[in-house]
């Protein structure tokens, strides 16, 4: 699968066929080394090399060689980024791309992708665009110099390959239409009838040398390098970890595989790699084959490296109308449907965060789309913390549990005194006005005899001090009008800012309570506090972390 992948993706990349051989040569055999998975694939990917198309394709640049020069000092710059994030241990950042982002970013993508390949396909001439729209245009525009004989070659390729997976997955199609191809092309010679083939591919191993740029260019290239380093982390950490789930004899560690995939493409890069990461279809195919060890990528890089040696005069005759079948039956099979429709059904919210992603994408472009989804994301989730839920509790009937009453509402009974509140979030500046707004509309109905606020605080994890200063005001507005607030149930975390911040001389250490329920009985009986209560309900860390 890697010889035809590489040379096909590196066509994806804008890149001769010959350097997807040196990306899957060297940084597969550092990977092997230093990461910890032990069937992840490392290589080039069809998502990096439309990443590496898209943003080297937007600068002017004076010809291929200096295209050559910045893919692979790009993967000199994103492979230093993603081994000084390991080193920071900072492989949380990952955390931020969430699902709905990663999948209509992804599906996307494969759509441009495989769109990508139609001027291959169709054996003419079609300008490249990262805008589905653009790119559909220039293909209809082209329509008319369709090159039939390629055409058939491509869609022949494309049903060979889709076969032999329904017949078996373990069948090496991707090497068969190489084969094939090679072969019709040669003694057909359909290469003198327009059919455009790969021509020579270079010889010998890569020699080494440190990729340079111009100092002006790095700036330009550090988004592209970033959204590489983060891109390529979330799709190798994502098939490791699906991986590791069919395996209990070793674990996958995020911060040790962002220093082994950096390592990977820096030291790649000094070997004419341009940037890489671990692909799914080849991940699979690793682990199927029963892969157990980084034994596997060696031997897989020792195959590459005589296939450069000796092998590479047979790419000759190789139509890219082939490649191009490859890369559109790989990239498709990326196209997640499934998902959507769950979304759609359950989490409107998330479905809209996932169109959102997929039609920027698809339409502004690649970069835009994974840097405007996981903004939308995050936008989304303050948006739900700044609204989070408020109950209203009632004690369920002849027992010491308070709930929902909206959930039960035949089972609970209120008290006028009482006004039992539990807030499911973090206080912080997002939400303070919600919090007291809401507060304040539930004290008004429930009407002027109120005497009690308790308010149960087991979810809230964190007092920011815009909260702090909020709660002071609103327990001396309280006081004004004769009503105690009682707080239930604060963890220790909530309780140390509590104290740190002198909000307790607000409160009253009088009242702070383990449990709603022990709150409630206190006030109905104005009984003490036990010794147990008293000490739980008030234990908290001074300054110097020394619990008292």
């Amino acid at each position: 699968m890697l010889v035809p992948q590489g040379m096909a993706y590196a066509m994806i990349a804008g890149l001769p066929p010959v350097f997807g051989l040196y990306a899957a040569l060297i940084p597969q055999v550092v990977y092997a080394l230093l990461g910890t998975s032990r069937q992840l694939a490392v290589g080039p990917v069809a998502m990096d090399s439309l990443l590496v198309a898209s943003g080297l394709g937007a600068l002017a640049l004076s010809g291929i060689e200096e295209y050559i020069a910045m893919a692979l000092f790009l993967s000199l710059f994103m492979g230093t980024i993603q081994f000084i994030l390991g080193l920071f241990r900072m492989g949380f950042l990952v955390n931020f791309l969430s699902k709905p982002v990663i999948s209509g970013f992804t599906s996307a993508a494969a759509i441009i992708i495989g769109l990508s390949q139609l001027k291959h396909i169709l054996g003419t001439s079609i300008e490249r665009s990262n805008q589905v729209h653009i790119l559909l245009k220039n293909a209809l525009l082209n329509i008319d110099s369709t090159h039939w004989i390629t055409v058939g070659i491509g869609l022949t390729a494309i049903l060979i390959i889709k076969l032999s997976k329904k017949i078996n997955p373990r069948i090496p199609a991707a090497l068969i239409v190489v084969f094939l191809g090679v072969l019709i092309v040669y003694f057909l010679n359909l290469n003198e009838q327009g059919v455009k083939i790969v021509g020579e591919v270079p010889s010998g191993l890569p020699s080494p040398k440190l990729p340079t740029v111009d100092g002006s260019r790095i700036s330009e290239l550090f988004p592209i390098a970033l959204t590489l380093a983060l891109i390529a982390f979330m799709e190798a950490i994502s098939v490791a970890k699906a991986i590791e789930e069919k395996h209990s004899d070793y674990e996958v560690d995020p911060n040790q595989e962002l220093i082994a995939l950096g390592a990977s493409n820096i030291i790649g890069a000094v070997f004419q790699s341009y940037p890489t990461t671990g692909g799914f279809s080849r991940t699979a195919v690793n682990d199927q084959a029963g892969a157990k060890t980084g034994v596997a990528p060696l031997i897989s890089a020792l195959v590459v490296g005589l296939t450069l040696l000796f092998l590479t005069p047979l790419f000759y005759y190789l139509p890219n109308a082939v490649l191009a079948a490859i890369i559109m039956v790989a990239v498709f099979g990326l196209i997640d449907l499934n998902y959507p429709l769950q979304l759609y059904k359950n989490q409107k919210d998330e479905f809209i965060l996932l169109l959102v992603t997929f039609f920027i994408t698809l339409g502004v472009g690649i970069k835009e789309g994974i840097l405007l989804g996981v903004l939308s994301s995050l936008i989304l989730l303050v948006y739900r913390t700044s609204k989070p839920h408020i109950a209203v509790l009632g004690r369920i009937r002849n027992t010491h549990y308070f709930k929902n009453v909206l959930r039960f509402p035949d089972d609970t009974e209120t008290f006028k005194e009482f006004l039992v509140l539990r807030f499911d979030a973090q206080l912080y500046f997002g939400n303070k006005e919600y919090f007291k707004k809401e507060l304040l509309k539930q004290l008004e109905q429930n009407g002027k005899e109120t005497q009690y606020i308790i308010l149960n605080a087991e979810a809230i994890s964190y007092i920011d001090s815009s909260a702090v200063f909020m709660l002071r005001q609103l327990i001396n507005h309280l006081k004004r009008q004769n009503v105690r607030l009682i707080i239930a149930g604060s963890i220790g975390p909530t309780r140390d800012i509590l104290y740190k911040t002198q909000l307790i001389d607000d409160i009253g250490k009088e009242n702070l309570f383990v449990k709603t329920n022990e709150a409630f009985e206190h006030c109905m009986e104005l009984s003490q506090k036990s010794a147990i209560e008293e000490k739980i309900s008030l234990q908290y860390k001074n300054n110097d972390n020394a619990v008292e």
